[in-house]
This record gives structure tokens, C-alpha cells and sequence, in this order.
């Protein structure tokens, strides 16, 4: 990072980042062309769980290339300044990393990562799903392998 007073590097503030956060943005690689979705998620022990339906373009393009990347931010705000144009800056705190992502395909998998994001949005861990729920939709798990921290303004 160019500007190292601006880095987190600290895991817990990371971590505490990823869980204030409302929307993760993932992206794929769709032959030489980025494919970005902003999507809800889960998060524990340095992984990142998705739901969606059974198919779509992100599941082909994750079919033929697992490599992913991520972006979350939070505490946004922006600072003008009436003095010059250009002359404003912007608060915030984001997080980017990189990992693999895989399909999980065993209903008790899935439901433990439902529960994730479940418990990322209402703060509550313990969920009952139907199994119809649970058969029709595909969780995507993605095991970081590198994040880092970015902050500014704070």
C-alpha cells in the first residue's frame, strides 16, 4: 500500500470492519473480464459465505475459475471543501482480499452458513430452515487467503 499510515493490518480491526459492513462486493474472473456482485454475507474463521439460486452467471463463471476477490467498506463520508474544487476528501474504513471459493453442496454446510448470515444481519446464531429452503438454494463459501485494511479520515 502506497500509503502506509493509512493501512490496517491488525486482524481484529479487519474483522471488526467485515462485521459492521452491509454489503460484500465479489468478484470473478470471467476469462480476461472482471464480473463484480454486490452481495449479503456471513463471516467467521477467515471465510466468507454467499446464498443465491441454483444458477446464474457468477456460478458459471466460479465453475470454470474459483479465484475470487472481495471489497467491503464502511463509515463513509464525504468532505468538501468550498474553497477549491478538487480540494475535498472522504472518510472511510474498506477492506479487500483474495481468496478461492468453493460450492458447498452438504445440506448441514449449508445451514451452518445460512446461520452465519443470518447471525451477520439480526445478531442471533440458531435458525430452523425448511429443507426445501435449504435444497434450492446454493451457498458459496470463499476461504480468504489474503486480506488487508484501509482507512481514512479516522
Amino acid at each position: 500500500m502506497r500509503r502506509k499510515e493509512k493501512e490496517i493490518t491488525d486482524l481484529s480491526k479487519i474483522e471488526v470492519i467485515i462485521q459492521k459492513a452491509q454489503i460484500c462486493r465479489l468478484g470473478f474472473c470471467d476469462g480476461n473480464l472482471p464480473y463484480i456482485v454486490p452481495m449479503n454475507f456471513g463471516y467467521a474463521d477467515k471465510c466468507l459465505y454467499f446464498h443465491c439460486a441454483k444458477e446464474g452467471k457468477k456460478l458459471d463463471i466460479l465453475r470454470k475459475n474459483n479465484n475470487v476477490c472481495f471489497e467491503i467498506d464502511v463509515d463513509h463520508e464525504l468532505i468538501l471543501s468550498d474553497e477549491k474544487a478538487c480540494s475535498g476528501t472522504a472518510k472511510f474504513r474498506s477492506v479487500i482480499g483474495f481468496g478461492k471459493a468453493e460450492i458447498i453442496e452438504d445440506n448441514k454446510e449449508k445451514i451452518s452458513a445460512l446461520n452465519q448470515l443470518m447471525e451477520h444481519y439480526t445478531g442471533k446464531s440458531a435458525f430452523e430452515y425448511l429443507d426445501e429452503q435449504v435444497k434450492n438454494i446454493t451457498i458459496i463459501k470463499v476461504i480468504i487467503e489474503s486480506m488487508g485494511g484501509k482507512e481514512s479520515g479516522y
